[in-house]
């Protein structure tokens, strides 16, 4: 057993904790809302992001970042990628000094274009090593409900992978361990920004045809840009690359592709906002830091650069679409 922190208390925190939890590990969640912390503590359900799940008794709510933080052998980031660094700055005082440090957050930081784990490695001084990162085919409903899944846990250190990894194996989660934390992390954030642009399609009431030729075709923008950065493309034939892209473009639990489907109906930002009921997309966001970094390092990411287009420069997705089908012809 080990203790776990929480550091985030929406839909994908809570089913992590509840996930550690069963695991056998004591779990400390925190929520920013004292009120939320509250009613986790008092009905053993978080009402707000995951209603009708009942959290184990080894899940204790907090809101004071201390009281989850001082005793926790595993730290977990589970805040919008945007808010990393601003919730890290304040908490890195408080983490213990052995700590590992597991970032479940799927983006990229505007400005910086940094990958979550570096913001956790430079703003709390930890060595690489100690940074590990959780991704896969996981929407957070179907685990909660202990629907069987898999996931990947990323780390440098390999012991600290398979420490992560035996405190998050439980009867319906099987984890795998990587080595390619740079692979896992572009995986995840740039599948949101396909997953985008396959709700957009869905929304305009196109077809199976288009959306696998999304998939495949983001999947391929995906691996260019993970080995321009360094990745091992292995990683993007597995749990993080392609078994995370098929879920999140596929499933309407997927907040991104939900969010794209209401503006291919038509809707504007803010409307595909309340689709979502206020939770992030972060492939929104996102996607301009990828985009700018595919134009940093050459590498072509169309499909990008037109749900870049639609949810910031006032692009329709009919003339995104048409734009894509458009380009020059080319060997696959």
């Amino acid at each position: 057993m080990v203790n776990v922190a929480v550091m985030g208390a929406g839909s994908w925190g809570t089913t992590l904790a509840k996930v550690f939890a069963d695991g056998g590990n004591a779990v400390q969640l925190w929520a920013r809302r004292p009120e939320l912390a509250d009613a986790i503590t008092a009905t053993r359900v978080n009402p707000d992001y995951l209603p009708g799940i009942a959290l184990p008794a080894a899940v204790t709510a907090t809101a004071n970042p201390r009281e989850a933080l001082e005793r926790a052998d595993i730290a977990l980031f589970a805040v919008p990628s945007q808010t990393m660094r601003g919730n890290l700055t304040e908490w890195a005082p408080l983490l213990r000094r052995d700590a590992t440090l597991l970032s479940v957050s799927k983006g990229i930081e505007t400005g910086t274009h940094m990958r979550m784990s570096q913001i956790i490695a430079q703003v709390t001084g930890a060595g690489e090593e100690r940074v590990a990162v959780l991704s896969g085919p996981n929407l957070s409903r179907e685990i909660a409900e202990e629907q069987p899944a898999a996931t990947v846990i990323a780390c440098r250190d390999a012991d600290r992978a398979k420490l992560v990894q035996a405190a998050c194996a439980t009867h319906y989660l099987r984890p795998y361990t990587n080595a390619d934390v740079v692979g896992c992390e572009i995986g995840g954030a740039t599948k949101n920004v396909i997953a985008l642009a396959c709700g957009m399609a869905a929304g305009q009431g196109l077809g199976e045809n288009t959306i696998a030729t999304l998939i495949t075709r983001g999947l391929a923008e995906i691996t260019r840009l993970g080995l321009a950065l360094g990745a091992d493309d292995r990683t993007f034939a597995g749990l993080a690359g392609l078994g995370d892209l098929v879920a999140t473009c596929s499933s309407p639990l997927s907040r991104n592709r939900t969010f794209g489907a209401a503006l291919g109906a038509g809707a504007s930002m803010q409307e595909a906002k309340a689709a979502t009921k206020g939770q992030v997309a972060e492939g929104v966001t996102s996607s301009i830091s990828i985009a700018q970094l595919g134009e940093e390092h050459g590498v072509d990411l169309p499909i990008t650069k037109a749900v870049h287009a639609v949810c910031h420069r006032g692009t329709s997705v009919t003339d995104a679409i048409a734009a894509l089908m458009g380009r020059s012809k080319k060997s696959e």
